[in-house]
């Protein structure tokens, strides 16, 4: 069973305020319940008054950041794949179809897994989204649209797709801090986070370099 977890950092607005990127990350293991042990021993050294309902890069500490993607470097099966999306180089007719987009780019990661061989055609898949990110109007077809391209691509082995809130699924909370690692290596040009996970990346590609 191939465990997938996938999380997005940037947003794909086009206006002066928006990210220059946008990135879609995917976190991949075969024992989902060995990151559940990092999120949890990540939790029980924390000082009780931060103790959040769930943890979030963006509100974590700099110990806390660096602990959790230590961590999660030293799991032997985990892999991440990443896109990158330049907005600056994206067409003017796609930044007014941000569905499309949303699905174009989301899908172009998906066969990542399949050019490299990663998922077997028969492999059972459960794929996990955070709810967060995915708005009603790509939450409609999101899950159908992803779901029909892995089976497209001759996956015929039993394909789940979740769609939860990242504080009921904990492994939705580490590509959390996975992809804001790689989030901030682009938009700020800073690779202190990055170089604590960088060793597990086995795909990080430009899309519209």
């Amino acid at each position: 069973m191939a465990y997938i977890f996938l999380d997005e950092s940037g947003d794909l607005g086009f206006k002066p305020r928006s990210s220059k990127w946008f990135i879609f990350t995917i976190v991949l293991t075969n024992d989902h319940k060995k990151i559940e042990k990092v999120i949890k021993n990540i939790r029980k050294g924390l000082k009780k008054k931060y103790k959040l309902k769930e943890l979030h890069a963006y509100h974590a500490d700099n110990t806390t950041k660096h602990r959790m993607l230590k961590k999660l470097s030293e799991l032997d099966d985990l892999k991440v794949l990443c896109i990158i999306l330049n907005k600056k180089k994206v067409y003017v007719d796609l930044q007014n179809q941000k569905n499309h987009l949303y699905n174009f780019t989301a899908n172009i990661l998906l066969d990542r897994l399949h050019n490299k061989n990663i998922i077997k055609i028969d492999e059972p898949v459960s794929l996990y989204i955070d709810k967060k990110d995915t708005n009603k109007f790509i939450r409609e077809n999101f899950e159908k649209y992803l779901k029909d391209n892995l089976i497209k691509r001759g996956n015929n082995g039993k394909i789940e797709i979740k769609i939860k809130a990242s504080h009921t699924e904990k492994c939705l909370q580490a590509v959390d801090f996975v992809s804001w690692a790689i989030f901030r290596k682009y938009e700020k040009g800073d690779y202190e986070y990055y170089e604590d996970i960088k060793g597990k990346i086995i795909e990080e590609s430009l899309l519209f370099p």
